[in-house]
């Protein structure tokens, strides 16, 4: 008689990952194999949600801490209003770790409520996030930034950009924008607006000295958040010949 087969790994750690086999210690027979993975049971996501097509979607994203290292599949559903009295469904997956939801009800005093499952082998977790659709407003920084000089002045410069593309309708939701700018060789930068204009022209500034520029948009109404700062820019105002 022999013992039935088994393996212990007393402090495994993720150099012991691997298939391991069982055999007959005469004829080499093999008794069992198993194909060894370490890693997390889930803990709930942590959630991300912003509104940056408002009022077309929601986008929302999450992150696995600590990594998990086993695959782990999401679920990610929402509802509106209490118990989802005013609506239901699946969140779209954008990603592995993102999804999307549209049919937004503008100005509803019902949260919005995303729920994010995480499951693997080792178990389940889930996190349940409120939010406002208004409060979570934050759309993509603006584009196409230009800096161009103003022939005939020496201390001004004229920037240009265009609304992110990701807003849909920026005629019917206007968005106002802030400009932040420095000279080179480590000024310190300098923070003006907001305005609601796509052009500004920028005055007083040291002749002759190139400028780093960037630009940041945010909902007109002052709901949600100012985006994050624009790919920078930078110009030199004209100098004469």
């Amino acid at each position: 008689m022999h013992p039935a087969p088994g393996l212990a790994l007393p402090n495994a750690s993720l150099a012991h990952e691997g298939r391991y086999s069982c055999h007959h210690p005469s004829t080499g027979e093999t008794w069992a194999t198993v194909c060894l993975r370490l890693g997390y049971p889930p803990a709930p996501p942590a959630i991300e949600c912003w509104a940056i097509s408002y009022p077309q979607a929601v986008n929302c994203s999450w992150a696995a801490e600590p990594e998990l290292l086993l695959e782990t599949d999401y679920i990610a559903t929402y509802r509106h209003g209490v118990w989802g009295a005013t609506g239901s469904g699946e969140c779209v997956r954008t990603g592995p770790r993102s999804c999307s939801f549209g049919n937004i009800q503008m100005f509803s005093l019902s949260p919005y409520v995303l729920n994010v499952t995480a499951v693997n082998p080792l178990g389940t977790a889930s996190h349940l996030l409120p939010f406002l659709v208004e409060d979570i407003i934050k759309p993509d920084p603006p584009e196409d930034l230009r800096v161009s000089p103003i022939p005939g002045e020496t201390k001004k410069l004229l920037l240009e950009w265009s609304p992110p593309g990701s807003w849909p309708f920026p005629e019917y939701f206007p968005l106002k924008y802030c400009i932040r700018y420095a000279r080179d060789k480590g000024s310190s930068p300098q923070m003006i607006g907001p305005y609601e204009q796509t052009s500004f022209t920028l005055t007083g500034l040291r002749p002759g000295t190139l400028h780093h520029i960037q630009v940041a948009a945010k909902d007109f109404t002052d709901y949600g958040e100012f985006s994050a700062w624009s790919r920078p820019a930078s110009g030199t105002p004209w100098m004469e010949l």
